[in-house]
């Protein structure tokens, strides 16, 4: 699944082409997606102009201005779904479920082999929060921080952790606690914090959370300097994949030696996902 630094990574390739941009049309040619595609998504937005592409977690969050007032377009790109710029003359894949004609002529793809993606209208009369954005829509209202925001420290983690019993993993994969630190991240950073990920979240001393925090922070900006994991389906925005798996120190190398002390990495599963650590190098 693509995660913060892939969905980072998109939105950066893709802002620079299309803020300010007229939006031309909408084709919508595969509607089963995780939700049903709305039925009148094409018309609540031809017309509009995007203002800002942000990202919030692991949604894309497109920003329109139109007569009517203010729209934002969520997307999600699932498990497998990207979002590439392309000449309108480009022969459509088999898995581009949803095209938006920009003025220019661009259009922008998204293309979802699993269809696990969404993509959700919020009109301006549901955009109540007093800086007019769009978080108070059910797939964002419950999110914690953003890791790489000003806010989220090894303080943060400490209080959030405490009467916790559930491994510290879990803890740092849960959305509500902090977003975007899904399985791979949450693997590696624990490794260079030296913490064992089976470890009870309010049983770990707020000195080890802020190497912990410091850790989740350097992972995801390595990440994003390298543009995300290739893993199975990731692509960017460009086509072009991601290459951080090469500075995998962990994750999915269970049974090879540790790149630091030389033991033998260990496997397990910790909240039905697939783990590895170093029993030497983390307690």
């Amino acid at each position: 699944m693509p995660e913060l630094p892939e969905v980072e990574t998109t939105r950066r390739g893709l802002a620079p082409h299309l803020v300010g941009r007229r939006l031309e049309a909408v084709q919508v040619r595969e509607p089963r997606l995780r939700w049903p595609v709305a039925a009148d998504l094409s018309q609540a937005l031809t017309g509009a102009t995007l203002t800002d592409l942000r990202r919030r977690a692991k949604y894309l969050l497109f920003d329109f201005a139109q007569p009517g007032g203010a729209i934002t377009l969520i997307a999600h790109l699932g498990m497998s779904g990207s979002m590439r710029l392309v000449n309108p003359d480009t022969p459509l894949l088999t898995h581009d479920h949803v095209c938006f004609c920009f003025a220019g002529p661009l259009e922008l793809r998204l293309n979802d082999p699993r269809r696990f993606g969404s993509l959700h209208v919020i009109p301006a009369s549901q955009q109540d929060r007093a800086d007019g954005t769009s978080e108070a829509h059910f797939l964002l209202d419950h999110l914690g921080p953003e890791p790489l925001a000003d806010g989220f420290d090894g303080g943060y983690l400490y209080r959030m952790s405490r009467g916790r019993r559930a491994p510290v993993k879990a803890f740092i994969m849960d959305a509500r606690v902090v977003v975007g630190v899904g399985n791979i991240y949450a693997t590696e950073a624990l490794f260079r914090a030296g913490i064992r990920p089976s470890r009870p979240a309010g049983r770990i001393a707020a000195g080890r959370y802020e190497s912990l925090a410091s850790a989740i922070r350097e992972v995801l900006e390595e990440a994003l300097t390298m543009g995300g994991t290739t893993l199975r389906d990731f692509v960017a925005s460009d086509g072009r994949p991601g290459y951080f798996r090469q500075s995998l120190a962990v994750y999915g190398r269970g049974g090879e030696p540790c790149r630091r002390c030389g033991g033998v990495l260990s496997s397990a599963r910790i909240g039905q996902r697939a783990t590895v650590f170093c029993p030497h190098c983390q307690r």
